[in-house]
């Protein structure tokens, strides 16, 4: 979830509160690029109000703190402090962002009491700017002569909120000592102990609730500062807000729990300390996702470890996923390892109504880790008893697709059906050859364990011609059962042809080539090979084994340890098995 490839937390994330919070915080970001480019084109068209000569003396002389020259036209330019900039900026705004507090003075002399309340384009006071510039003297010169401390603008920002954002806790206090509201709502109803909460500044938020703030403000999201905190995992915030009584069951409006928000950080220690106060672990979100989906989505092991006795296998049950999708979808083995040791069923399989919102409508842990490339965690679900042939498009198919032969060998040594038949595409014979027309390594692995070979030569015209005598070209139905013969002799496979019927060949006894696919194997420089094969007797050496084959049955002779107790010599095990064919054995070093 990043489930998130079990909607968990990377498809998922957009539903969760902890998210709803950050895509607040991208919109507002958002809308101050978009003001700043808006200032750019007004800068080059001009603005409503044209800096004057003058006035633009004015600014030059505030940004270079000359105040010799500022002092001089504060007597001859005294109308011009009251234009304004392309960006909607006074010279007292000007003033209110530099640290020259003489300049300050100078221009608010020059411009009137009234500039205080002035607003740039984007509703920002001089008091504001001084804020989120961080200079103190100026904060408190403009309160003293007027400046608003409430005023906020066009985010619905007010100066104490720039103030907690710049982590100041001296302007925060200045701003409380002359009358800043401490629960101003803001954006989205946050109020300013949220935002310290969230930056998790524990000087700040003692200041906040000493000056008279609520505990458990709710934004529109129902967001409280306690799940902020907990969010970023910030011990301290977390304690301190606990002690003053904040809601450790409280709920955001997507149902999302305080612990499921600590989850996102996965801190043991805030997590332990919630569970101290009462926080419930089998309380879940809308979406069905519980506190233990996600730290293991995330990877948090230790926070793992802490749920995991406070969590209910029957309510996991009724989310309809397992917190095995979840670790399997992030990659992470340990976790996976910590579940299935707490006795967690690798065979779960996604509700239904779950499913539904993959294309794929996956049901198991182990297709996730499958999809993922991820060898170690697929390794391991094997060998807890995961089944590879539980999901609708096989983990096989998926393995093929990415080409990934120790995945292939890992999922048809426990098991994988090498015969399965594809829903989309269908063929007469096993899908998964469709994957191994251009390498051989792959072929061999297939036919090695039990691929269907005499499928492919199943065709029922025969020596007879393939078109049909009704056959009227081209037609719009969907084609069904493509024979191999079809397949093999369009024009971008024909030249595979001979390469593929030879190495098929060591897997059966005599086959009946159809006139279409003999047709095309007599271009084939193997054609003289495949001639000798057909036109003698296959040895009963070969024979022997296609029958000894045929009696293990597929599943036995996958089976490492069935292979073990077979009461043969070690020779004829390996001539079995197909050993002097096993390519990727040769490769790797170990055998299939």
């Amino acid at each position: 979830m990043e489930l998130a490839r079990i909607r968990t937390e990377e498809e998922e994330e957009d539903e969760d509160a902890a998210t709803q919070y950050m895509i607040e915080q991208s919109l507002l970001e958002s809308n101050k690029q978009k003001e700043t480019h808006r200032d750019d084109v007004t800068r080059e068209h001009k603005s409503s109000a044209p800096e004057s000569a003058d006035s633009s003396k004015i600014f030059t002389a505030i940004r270079q703190g000359n105040e010799k020259l500022l002092k001089d036209l504060c007597v001859s330019q005294k109308d011009k402090f009251s234009q304004t900039d392309s960006r909607g900026w006074m010279p007292l705004h000007e003033a209110a962002a530099q640290r020259n507090q003489t300049v300050l003075e100078l221009t608010f002399k020059a411009s009137g009491p009234d500039s205080v309340k002035t607003r740039t384009l984007s509703g920002q006071t001089p008091l504001f700017l001084a804020v989120e510039k961080g200079l103190i003297e100026n904060a408190s010169f403009l309160i003293q002569h007027g400046a608003g401390p409430n005023c906020q603008d066009q985010d619905e920002d007010s100066p104490l909120f720039a103030a907690v954002r710049s982590e100041r806790s001296d302007l925060v206090k200045l701003l409380l000592q002359l009358g800043s509201r401490v629960n101003q709502g803001g954006c989205h109803g946050r109020r300013p102990i949220h935002e310290a909460s969230r930056l998790g500044k524990i000087e700040l938020v003692k200041l906040l609730l000493e000056a008279g703030s609520t505990v458990d403000p709710r934004s529109h999201y129902g967001l409280t500062p306690l799940a902020l905190a907990a969010q970023g995992g910030h011990l301290e915030v977390v304690q301190t807000l606990l002690k003053r009584g904040a809601d450790v069951l409280s709920q955001a409006n997507d149902e999302a729990s305080i612990l499921y928000e600590a989850s996102a950080s996965g801190d043991p220690s805030v997590i332990s300390l919630l569970l101290e106060y009462g926080a419930d672990a089998n309380e879940a979100k809308h979406t069905g996702h519980m506190p233990i989906h996600r730290v293991a989505h995330r990877g948090h092991l230790q926070a793992l470890k802490l749920l995991i006795p406070v969590t209910s296998k029957s309510e996991v049950c009724d989310s309809g996923m397992s917190p095995l999708h979840s670790a399997a979808a992030g990659g992470h083995t340990d976790c996976l390892k910590v579940l299935l040791d707490a006795g967690y069923d690798p065979n779960y399989m996604l509700h239904p109504w779950v499913r539904r919102s993959y294309d794929d409508e996956r049901k198991s842990a182990l297709f996730f880790a499958v999809s993922n490339n991820d060898i170690p965690s697929t390794k391991l679900l094997l060998e807890n008893g995961a089944m590879a042939n539980q999901d609708p498009i096989k983990c096989l198919q998926v393995a093929l697709r990415m080409g990934n032969y120790d995945l292939i060998n890992l999922l048809l040594r426990f098991g994988a059906n090498v015969n399965y038949y594809c829903k989309v595409n269908t063929t007469h014979f096993p899908s998964a050859l469709q994957y191994a027309l251009k390498d051989e390594v792959v072929l061999r692995m297939l036919c090695n364990f039990g691929y269907d070979v005499k499928r492919c030569f199943d065709c029922p015209y025969g020596n007879n011609s393939h078109i049909p005598d009704d056959y009227e070209g081209w037609s719009c139905s969907v084609i069904k059962d493509t024979l191999f013969c079809e397949v093999i002799t369009v024009s971008w496979l024909k030249h595979l042809s001979g390469e593929i019927v030879l190495v098929m060949m060591d897997y059966v006894d005599h086959v009946t080539l159809c006139s279409k696919l003999k047709a095309a194997l007599m271009e084939q420089r193997q054609w003289p090979d495949i001639c000798r094969q057909q036109e003698s007797v296959r040895c009963l050496q070969h024979l022997c084994r296609l029958r000894i084959r045929q009696c293990l049955g597929r599943l036995r002779l996958r089976s490492p340890v069935f292979m073990s107790f077979l009461p043969l010599p070690g020779r004829l095990k390996d001539y079995i098995q197909y050993r002097e064919y096993d390519l990727y054995g040769q490769q790797s070093g170990t055998p299939g």
